[in-house]
């Protein structure tokens, strides 16, 4: 009987071993249509980005990404929930299933791209590090900031560009590392640091969230760093990726061809046969993603186009487009062909 039982108990050990590799091995997708949301990990509250409003509805361009999603396997843009994640929780609950898109204005590194478990399938944003000070200061080039005490948040690719950059420049400087991103802006207001460094949309947004007292506080034209901004998800499951980076191309091919959310039902019937293609009429382009051919259609009416985003999220807090403009108006922002 003891033998018996150790055979039993071998056969549930098997069985659920098995069962745990068939769960581990199932798709992103297929567990967010089982649950029927997308679980979005985004900032705790970047004004352009990823913010909620005074009602509690989250906003911004990372906010737009998940939404598009949801809408592509859904037909819903609704159907997400969001995660607000500090810069280092952000790559833990991507790794653990915590979430399934991590959409937090995050920088796409060679390190992150292949030691972290992540895939990064999109630039969302073309950004660079920048540094900003309070106007009482009298600087006017961060070349003068040599003996600053300067705000970073740990964990960041702006943590080490900044050390490189005074490295670089043989100037010393005495960080204030915070966690948080509240609580850094909190301590460069209070006049803990002379300066606040983070990504040039983080001090636009951090500048506009100040409202009349904006004008006292000068970001430096002075860019240290290349941060090419977007969406990663899991290692491995390209069937998810696709969607994800598909989403994206959705909506820059959307702007390119001059498709919106006001008129893109005006639009299903034209003749040309790219936006035939784009909006689900021919090619079995959802499909082949293993979604319903009006994904795309669903995308744009529902969120609307790349520059559609832009405007309502991103220039508010007074960034205009720039390099992520379209390639074919001067920037630098291109998708592959939806064909």
């Amino acid at each position: 009987m003891k033998h018996l039982g150790r055979i039993a108990a071998t056969a549930a050990i098997a069985l659920g071993a098995l069962a745990g590799t068939a769960q581990a091995q199932q798709s992103t997708v297929d567990a967010v249509k089982a649950k029927g949301f997308v679980q979005c990990g985004v900032n705790t509250g970047l004004a352009g980005f990823s913010a909620p409003d005074s009602q509690g509805v989250w906003k911004g361009l990372d906010v737009d990404m998940c939404r598009g999603v949801a809408a592509a396997v859904f037909g819903d843009a609704s159907k997400v929930r969001y995660t607000g994640l500090t810069a280092q929780q952000r790559f833990t609950a991507l790794q653990s299933g915590e979430v399934d898109i991590l959409a937090r204005n995050t920088t796409w590194t060679l390190q992150r791209d292949t030691s972290l478990g992540l895939d990064f399938v999109a630039v969302n944003f073309y950004d660079g590090q920048g540094f900003m000070v309070k106007n009482s200061l009298n600087v006017k080039s961060a070349k003068e900031l040599n003996g600053a005490t300067v705000c970073v948040q740990p964990g960041t690719t702006t943590e080490l560009n900044l050390a490189d950059y005074f490295r670089a420049n043989r100037m010393q400087f005495k960080p204030v590392v915070i966690e948080k991103m509240e609580e850094v802006v909190a301590a460069y207001l209070a006049g803990r640091c002379d300066a606040y460094t983070t990504d040039m949309s983080g001090l636009a947004s951090t500048r506009s969230a100040q409202g009349a007292n904006a004008s006292q506080h000068l970001i430096l034209p002075d860019v240290i760093s290349k941060e090419p901004l977007g969406p990663a998800v899991r290692h491995g499951d390209n069937k998810w990726a696709d969607i994800v980076r598909w989403t994206f191309n959705v909506m820059v091919e959307a702007e390119e061809m001059g498709l919106t959310s006001a008129n893109i039902d005006s639009k299903m019937n034209d003749p040309n046969p790219g936006i035939q293609r784009l909006v689900g009429k021919t090619g079995d382009m959802g499909k082949q993603l293993g979604l319903e051919n009006n994904w795309s259609y669903n995308i744009i009416k529902q969120v609307g186009n790349y520059g559609e985003s832009y405007e309502r999220n991103i220039k508010p807090i007074g960034l205009e487009r720039g390099v992520n403009e379209l390639w074919s108006k001067g920037g630098i922002m291109y998708a592959p062909p939806v064909r």
